[in-house]
């Protein structure tokens, strides 16, 4: 006779049904059921070093391969401690679900071991967070935790359960399961702004995070080729139209920007990454008109004034507004003047990176290091940005080739997502390059979970740039003040022998002949491998806007 099932169990097995298949998790004796459960109903354990990494781990798993996260927390500190990694995918939306411990129910109010009432904290950055209602209720409240996740707009849930309420039997629960029915787009909204298209000369289309997410880049992709429209991607809305396409105009970003009469942005805020909303506008001319797309109501801008909005399942907008295009009497080649000046100017950006791709110059220069390093991703490679400066070139310099292959902590800016992510892609994405790149302070957020890596046999290869400072505060500092504080950091540390202490591999660089081979050693290892690359600390990124 089968024996009894407990809470824990019940946890796992509805978790699976929603498609989580990895628990991210610091062990935890408040969570020990949900261990337990994993074990009994064949759940991987992937245990990290440090909450944050857990949390960031589960959300890059729910990023790339579009189902739900799960990362398990323990009560108290280890709740806190993963605090960033939700606000993460908060600011992503991501379907990201974190089940915590609780002190016993038994005991509550009388001082138990990290007693503490964890939904509080959570509330401002989540779609939900409660407490599970008991031992009999915990399917239910597992699968409204998973059902919430998944549902426009996308984000994480936060359910903690009291320690004795786990441990308890509970009765078996069936999920259901059910997908959230596609939002269908006001028809109305989209004739209107199918005749801002028609009556627009120079429009731009800005695809977002959320193109992915909601399974839309092939509606997209058609969109846009089928109108010519120029194309500026915004987070994962990288690589919708690959490295090298005739419509991607990322290099005149700028020129795009400032010029058009008519920017669509789909799939992302309208946040200090897009100027707040703002477009055109230069030497007199007037602002842009904007239209924005978004898969639910809720994320639609408030702040600003648009031309026409609309809200609904993209795959379904897209492919509905391409219909109203064609009804309003869209001509593609209209914009052609508009297409050649945007590539002109994006081909004339790109001919003169290669002075400083190629660049002998020494120190090195951080655009050296990618110059190398687009000689050696793969179609399919997934690369992952934790950094200020150094990761700001890569946004810049490294274009992806598919969708679904670019990961960065998004507009929340939080430093130390890096090793959480590596370890979720090498997992999501076994057969695929994966490429970390670290500037030297984000480095020291994460990097003791290189010892996750090596103990779940999970080679990635990492690219640390090392300019031995805050390079995004120091420089700014200097030409506020003349000077700068709290923004040193030790020259040339040996990050590289932080991962070989650890059981991985790498080596410190200190001229551009030696990236290339370099690379090429840490892509063959077959283990974590971390190329520590001394770049001039004399060079900042030079950036535009402070995002304030």
């Amino acid at each position: 006779m089968e024996s009894a099932k407990h809470a824990g169990d019940i946890a796992v097995a509805v978790s699976q049904a929603y498609g989580a298949e990895i628990m991210f998790t610091l062990s935890g004796g408040h969570v020990f059921p949900l261990y337990d459960g994993a074990v009994h109903e064949g759940m991987r354990i992937v245990d990290v070093r440090h909450e944050q990494s857990a949390v960031f781990a589960a959300e890059a798993m729910a990023r790339l391969t579009r189902r739900p996260g799960l990362a398990v927390l323990t009560a108290g500190p280890g709740i806190t401690n993963g605090v960033s990694g939700v606000t993460t995918a908060h600011f992503n939306g991501s379907p990201v679900v974190v089940l915590g411990g609780r002190a016993p129910r038994s005991r509550w109010g009388s001082g138990a071991l990290q007693e503490m009432d964890h939904p509080p904290l959570f509330e401002s950055i989540t779609k939900l967070a409660f407490t599970a209602g008991g031992a009999d209720s915990i399917g239910q409240d597992v699968e409204m935790a998973f059902r919430t996740a998944i549902s426009p707009h996308r984000g994480p849930v936060f359910l903690d359960f009291y320690m004795d309420d786990l441990f308890a039997p509970s009765p078996p629960h069936e999920a259901e399961t059910l997908t959230p029915s596609p939002l269908e787009p006001d028809g109305e909204a989209l004739a209107g702004i199918a005749r801002l298209i028609a009556e627009a000369e120079r429009p731009v289309l800005v695809l977002g995070s959320d193109v992915w997410m909601d399974r839309a880049e092939e509606a997209a992709r058609d969109f846009a080729e089928t109108y010519r429209l120029p194309v500026v991607p915004n987070g994962q809305g990288r690589g919708i139209l690959p490295a090298g396409h005739e419509l991607l105009v990322t290099r005149a970003r700028g020129t795009a920007f400032s010029q058009a009469d008519l920017v669509i942005v789909a799939g992302t805020p309208l946040d200090f990454r897009l100027g707040y909303g703002f477009f055109g506008g230069k030497e007199g001319a007037p602002l842009a008109k904007v239209v924005h797309l978004a898969c639910a109501p809720s994320q639609l801008a408030t702040h600003v004034g648009t031309a026409a909005s609309a809200a609904g399942d993209l795959s379904l907008l897209f492919w509905s507004l391409g219909t109203a295009c064609g009804e309003a009497g869209v001509s593609p080649k209209a914009y052609a003047p508009w297409l050649t000046t945007l590539s002109e100017n994006a081909a004339a950006a790109i001919a003169g990176d290669a002075e400083l791709m190629e660049s002998d110059a020494d120190p090195i220069h951080p655009m050296r290091v990618y110059g190398e390093l687009n000689r050696l991703l793969d179609d399919d490679a997934v690369v992952i940005g934790d950094g200020g400066d150094f990761v700001s070139y890569a946004g810049k310099y490294v274009e992806p080739r598919r969708p679904g292959c670019w990961l960065d902590p998004g507009p929340y800016g939080c430093l130390g997502t890096g090793l959480g992510y590596a370890i979720a892609a090498r997992l999501a994405r076994p057969r695929s390059q994966v490429v970390l790149l670290l500037g030297d302070g984000a480095a020291g957020f994460s990097l003791m979970d290189v010892d996750t890596l090596v103990r779940h046999k999970l080679p990635v290869v990492m690219v640390c740039g090392n300019n031995g400072m805050w390079g995004l505060e120091k420089h700014p500092m200097q030409m506020l003040y003349g000077y700068d504080v709290a923004a040193e950091l030790q020259p040339q540390c040996r990050y590289d022998q932080v991962v070989t202490a650890l059981g991985g591999a790498g080596e410190l660089v200190t001229s551009p002949a030696e990236i290339g081979p370099a690379l090429r050693r840490a892509f063959d290892s077959g283990v974590p491998y971390l190329v520590n690359i001394a770049t001039d600390p004399q060079i900042a990124y030079p950036r535009t806007t402070t995002g304030i």
